[in-house]
Parts: structure tokens; sequence; C-alpha cells
């Protein structure tokens, strides 16, 4: 929140408009043709006041001028203009709107694309909750925003500098009476406009959170039961819905002002105009039907003064979205291709940690400290120690999850730098023990690691995975849906098809981040077989709580906040006595 209010003093509504600007060129042709049609809508209520000054001016000065051939004449233009009207109106609300949406699209689509570019430490700060509601609803507003902008107030423009003119012909003194008031209105409702853009904007910071606490809510939904913790949701739920309810009730008062002051100055206007111009009548300044089109001309007037204050509200609203897209896109990736980077092409499969050091940000201390490590091709290692050591930062430091802080990691003699992000990822293999599933078939999520993959590759990566004969159980095999996150299938089941992705996948680099843990014994057993296929002929790094699953290591790490403490294999370390040896029989008993 706070980042938002630095970002509201730095960001005024022109810059923001002109940052928007470039989204209109690619459809300036509808645009353009929008505006003209918005035209053709004002010419109807410009003309009426005319059509009624004429008629009036006729029957106080020579009815004989009101012939049938006029009358049916004028009566018939009008009818013209009215079916002008209706089908400029319908292009305005149906492609006019189409436009706005196809807006709205690119940004959504260009927000998406920068959101897949962040790096894992913007996922690490934000809610997921807060992104989702920036790009669904925030760009909803910009839409209706990207359409009824440019056509208020064009249409506005038109009316205010075309009755300006007709009015001043009629009578120059009271059109500068008249207009003389605008400006004063503007400046008592500006606080208002201020403050209702203030609070659109916090508004939107609380559905971000309130939408963050309800994911939250339904994605642990089973912990909840498990607890019988409703009534606890509820009263988060409840907190941070009233929130809401107390920021929107305090705009609509801010809208509410801004409505009545509005009013108040139509009202002014209007006394103001009816008293003058019965004075001038009276005077004979003013003809009959000049006072009566002086008068159409007010109301037309106001219409459009009242239009434009009430699409404050839809204004603001937009400037919020077009703010917060804004704010997202500004963000810069921390991990990117340097300029000159090239293609990773891995053959050995080497990996050299060179005085690695690392953390988090500068406000922290280092997880890393001087770390080196060299990994042979086709070579197992295994990472141990206790929590927090830098086990799972070692890992991510491969693939560039993270940037290093100092130091080097190079691959077959090549600093990961040096290499494209995509180049580099597509040569690691990273099997974890969250697996995430995504909400689609088994096929899919296996297809995931290859897409445009064969049902042959696919099934013989399921297979080398041990997952074939279950998956062919399932009540639609390969195209059983495995529910969100995977909700339909058990542990063993959901993380041999993660490892069938990665076989699919055919790195030559694999990581195994605590793949097991998580899992049953005789789940346990199963996988780690799958594992072991998985490994074979590629360099592993594995991360491990349970030590069997690491005995055949060529090389163990025994990592501890101070660094890596001892390294050698399993026969080894168990005789030194050391930290691994104390770990290993604990872990025995």
């Amino acid at each position: 929140m706070k980042r938002g209010k630095n970002q509201e003093r730095k960001t005024g509504t022109s810059k923001l408009i002109k940052r928007f600007l470039p989204y209109y060129k690619l459809h300036i042709k509808t645009l353009i043709f929008d505006l003209f049609c918005a035209s053709l809508t004002t010419v109807c209520e410009l003309a009426l006041p005319l059509i009624v000054r004429f008629i009036t001016d006729a029957v106080t000065t020579d009815i004989s001028k009101l012939t049938p051939a006029i009358i049916l004449g004028v009566g018939g233009a009008y009818l013209v203009m009215r079916i002008i009207d209706a089908v400029a109106n319908y292009y305005m609300a149906s492609v006019g709107h189409i436009m706005g949406t196809k807006m709205e699209t690119k940004m959504r689509k260009d927000l998406f694309e920068h959101l897949q570019k962040l790096s894992y430490s913007y996922y690490d700060n934000t809610k997921v909750g807060t992104i989702m509601s920036r790009i669904t609803s925030d760009l909803f507003d910009v839409t209706e925003f990207a359409h009824h902008c440019p056509e208020e107030f064009f249409i506005a423009g038109i009316k205010i500098v075309v009755s300006f003119t007709i009015l001043s012909f009629i009578n120059l003194p009271l059109t500068l009476l008249l207009f003389a008031v605008i400006p004063v209105m503007a400046v008592c409702l500006r606080y208002f406009r201020k403050r209702m853009k203030d609070g659109f904007r916090e508004s939107r910071v609380i559905v971000g959170e309130l939408n963050s606490q309800i994911e939250d809510s339904l994605l642990g939904v089973r912990v909840v039961k498990s607890f019988a913790n409703e009534n606890i949701e509820e009263k988060k739920f409840k907190k941070g819905n009233e929130k809401f309810l107390e920021i929107k009730s305090r705009v609509y008062k801010y809208m509410g002002s801004h409505s009545s002051i509005n009013r108040v100055f139509e009202g002014v206007m209007y006394i103001l105009i009816v008293v003058a111009g019965a004075f001038a009548l009276v005077g004979g300044k003013i003809s009959a039907a000049d006072y009566i089109a002086y008068l159409l001309y007010i109301s037309t007037l106001l219409t459009s003064i009242r239009k434009i204050i009430d699409f404050a509200e839809q204004f603001q609203r937009g400037m919020t979205g077009i703010e917060r897209f804004a704010e997202i896109m500004d963000t810069e990736p921390t991990i990117k291709d340097k300029e000159n980077a090239k293609e990773l092409v891995v053959k050995e499969g080497t990996i050299d940690f060179q005085n690695v050091t690392f953390k988090y940000s500068d406000d922290t201390d280092e997880i890393l400290d001087n770390i080196n490590i060299s990994i042979g091709s086709g070579e197992s290692y295994a990472l141990v120690g206790p929590s927090g050591g830098g086990k799972t930062t070692i890992c991510n430091l491969i693939p560039r999850f993270y940037e290093l802080t100092e130091g080097s990691i190079k691959i077959d003699g090549t600093d990961i730098r040096d290499v494209t992000l995509k180049s580099l990822r597509e040569n690691i293999g990273v099997v974890q023990q969250d697996v995430y599933l995504f909400s689609g078939t088994v096929r899919e999520n296996i297809e995931y690691g290859r897409p445009g993959a064969t049902e042959e590759e696919i099934r013989e990566a399921a297979r080398l995975a041990g997952a074939e004969e279950f998956i062919d159980k399932l009540p639609d095999g390969f195209d059983t849906y495995v529910g969100e996150r995977g909700v339909k299938l058990s542990g063993g089941q959901k993380q041999r098809i993660s490892i069938a992705r990665v076989f699919l996948k055919n790195p030559k680099i694999l990581i195994l981040d605590e793949a097991t843990s998580a899992l049953d014994n005789e789940s346990e057993y199963l996988v780690q077989q799958s594992l072991e296929r998985l490994a074979s002929g590629r360099t592993t790094i594995t991360v491990a709580h349970r030590l069997t699953t690491i005995k055949n290591a060529d090389k163990i790490l025994v990592v501890t906040k101070d660094g890596i403490a001892e390294s050698g294999n399993h026969e080894e370390l168990v005789a030194q006595g050391g930290l691994y040896s104390t770990m290993y029989k604990m872990y025995k008993v």
C-alpha cells in the first residue's frame, strides 16, 4: 500500500493518460469513426433548439411563413437526423465497446506476459489474490474508460463550443455571465474528484487483499475443516469485508457531495438565466423565440456538464486501473537475459560453484557464504543438513530463480549469467516436494514437460516414471481430470506424474528437492525407484531429509548455516563420526 501511495505522488493523471494512449493506436480508425458517430448524435440535440426557435419566431412575427410544406420539411429533416442518430448510436454502443474490450484484452495480455517475466522474489512479496484483482476487475474498469472517455469529452466539447457560439450570437452578456459560473464550479468539484480517486485506489488494494484471503481460505479448506476453524475464517473474511464496506461508503459520500454540489451550481445557472433572461426580455434586448432557444441550449449545456460530472466516477475508476496496471508493468524483473546472452547447449552437465555468496535482500543475513562445489558429468550429489542451512537455496540458484550476490555458477564451464534463461532452464529438470499439477487431465500435465509430445512419448514417460499402471486404472485413463492442484490423486500418484513430466523433458541436469519426504513408505519406495531411473546418466543434485534415499550418492555435502561442514560418500561420512554420522544414527533409531 505504501508503494502505491508513493507511486501516486510521482504519477499524475496526464502521465497516466500518455501511458495509455499507445493502446488507442491499434484501433485509431475505429476511434476516429466512433468520434464521428458521436458528432452525428450531437447534431440532433443541437438542431432541436434552432428548430423550436425558428417556429416560435415565425409564430410571433409572421405566421404565414409556416406553410404545411415547411412544417413537414422541418419535421422530415429532424426525423432523418433521428435515424442517423440511431445508427450512429448503435455503432458507438457496439463497435465502440468492442474496441474498449480489445484494448482490455491487449492490456491483459501484456500484463500476463510481464508477470511471466518477473522473478521469484516478486511472487515472494506479492499475494496472488492482489495480482488477480489487477488482471481482472481493474482492467474491466479500464475498458469502460477506454470507450467512454473519448466519446464523453468529445461530445461535451462539441456541445459546449457550439452552445457557447450560438448563445453568444443570441445574447453575449448573458452568455458570458453563464460561462463565468463554470470555472468556479470546476474548482469546487476538484477536491471531491481527488478524494474519489484516492478512495477507488484504496478500495482496489482492499479487494486484492480480500481476494487473497478468500483464495487462501478456499485452497486450505481441508485444513480449515480438519481443525473445525470455520468460525476463524469467517471472522477473517468479515474483517476484510467490513473494511471494504467502510472505504466504499466513504467513496460514495464523496460522490454524493460531488453530485450535490453539481446540482447546486446547475440550479444557480438555471435561475441566473431565467431571471436575467426575463429582465432582458422585458427590456426588449431579447425576443421570445431567442429566450426559449436560450433556455433549451442551457438545458443541453447543463446536460453535457452533468454527463461529465457523472463520468467522473468512471474516469477515476479507469485512472486507478491504469495506475495499478502501470505499477506492475514498471516492475523490472530482477533476473533477465544480458544483452548478448547465448543459447546454452549442455553436453557434459558439469556444475561448478565458485565462491558463491547469496542473500535474499540487502537487509537480510547471508544464506550462503563463499560456497565452492564442483560436480562432474553424470555425478550424483546429495545435500543434507539442518533446516535453514541453504540446501534448497543452492538448488534454486542453478536455474537462476534467484540471482547470486557474489561469485559464479558455471555449467560446462559457461557462466549461467551469460546464457538465456530459457535455454538454461530447458536443460534442468526439477522435482520438488510440493508437487503442482495444473487443473486439467493427466495427459496435459505430463505433456507440460514437452509441449507437442506424441501419445507414445507421453505414455513412455509415464511408464519410466512408474505411473502408467495406475493411470490406466483411472476412470478415463490419461484423460482423467486431476482436479485443482491434483486433489483427486494421492501424493505418490501426483509425484510420479511430476516425474513423468521431467522424463518427457529429458534434461541433462536434475534437481530433486526433498521429492519423497512427504510420502508414506509404500509411495516413497515406488517414487524412489522412479527417481533412480530418472537420475540414471544425468548430473543429479538431491536435497534429502531421509538419509536412506541418498546412501548411494557419489558425494554427500552436509550444509549448515556456517557453510559446507562435511563432504564425502556415505561410508566416509559415517566413519568420520561427525554431524552426518549423528544424523544417520538418529534417523536409524
